[in-house]
């Protein structure tokens, strides 16, 4: 088994598990390697240290810190952060899709029960429903949020 750190053409950085670098090659010609943030598929390697054990000690996995006022932000603790964000909207709001500004119209107007709701509305939409004082934001999803995730 090989594994690989990987990012896509946006800095998005993640893991590949593959059988052999060959099948990393073979996949990434095909196509087959995606970003699981925003879907791309122009991936590249990025450089990785072996990971040694020589002592049979194990060590906590290094987790990005969030930066202290006034530094940079760490690229990765954003990334964290954001796919936390999204995974917790997926699993604690209704996929109503298309039906989203009719969906919110109903519940504002307690013709619905009140939940909490995501899908799809138009710029257009959503300015209408502003209008009507109904606050709804935008937040994109990553296409890997949007299918059963292993």
């Amino acid at each position: 088994m090989k594994v690989f750190n990987l990012a896509c053409e946006h800095d998005h950085r993640f893991e590949g598990w593959f059988g052999s670098a060959e099948d990393y090659d073979s996949q990434l010609a095909r196509g087959l390697i995606e970003c699981p943030v925003c879907a791309a598929t122009a991936i590249r390697k990025m450089p990785a240290a072996p990971r040694l054990n020589l002592s049979g000690a194990s060590e906590a996995p290094a987790t990005p810190k969030p930066a202290a006022p006034g530094m940079p932000l760490d690229p990765r603790a954003v990334q964290a952060l954001f796919m936390k964000m999204a995974r917790n909207i997926v699993e604690n709001t209704e996929d109503v899709g298309e039906r989203f500004a009719e969906e919110a119209r109903r519940i504002h107007y307690r013709e619905s029960p009140e939940r909490g709701i995501r899908g799809v509305a138009s710029p257009d939409e959503a300015r209408e429903l502003a209008d009507e004082g109904i606050e709804v934001f935008s937040f994109p999803l990553p296409p890997v949020l949007k299918e059963p995730v292993q």
